[in-house]
């Protein structure tokens, strides 16, 4: 297995996962097995598919195979799916496992579109989760300026027209 790919576990199931495309991609099977009851999750995944279908997502660009290890330790193609549409595909499973996700989805949601009416929030939210992280309030005021001084500078840079690396570097 390549360093960037990994097993991720969700009480007590794993899910496979693997770097591709400059994102992760999960294996489809393994979050229904995780969010389901069902004890085929390739046939749930099938009739899911159609669901999905009928609901206008499109599954031939958002769902690519991808090589993973199976659990007999062979190499096999699965459908894998990157992080948004995971969620939009968790969104569409109907399981008492899979509500908290869906809560939580909404609740970002709802979230974001606050921090949109006042960008403040947005501000505010970041700080709490530095300090969740363990991060001292100075660290936290010295980055919050940090990445001020910097949308500033690139703004500068944009109004003067730097595009190119050898702009940059200049």
């Amino acid at each position: 297995m390549d360093s960037k790919d990994a097993l991720v576990v969700f009480e007590g199931t794993k899910i496979r996962r693997t770097w591709h495309d400059d994102q992760w991609y999960f294996s489809v099977v393994d979050v229904i097995g995780a969010l389901t009851d069902s004890s085929i999750p390739r046939r749930y995944w099938s009739d899911l598919k159609s669901n999905l279908l009928d609901e206008g997502f499109e599954l031939y660009d958002k769902i690519v195979q991808l090589t993973l290890q199976a659990d007999d330790g062979k190499m096999r193609r699965t459908d894998c799916a990157n992080t948004e549409s995971m969620f939009r595909i968790i969104q569409s499973i109907p399981s008492k496992k899979a509500e908290p996700f869906k809560k939580w989805l909404a609740k970002v949601g709802y979230e974001r579109i606050q921090e949109i009416e006042d960008p403040e929030l947005a501000q505010k939210r970041m700080k709490d989760i530095y300090k969740l992280k363990g991060y001292s309030d100075e660290w936290i005021e010295k980055r919050a300026r940090g990445i001020a001084i910097r949308d500033e500078l690139t703004d500068e840079w944009d109004k003067r027209g730097v595009k190119s690396r050898q702009d940059f570097s200049i």
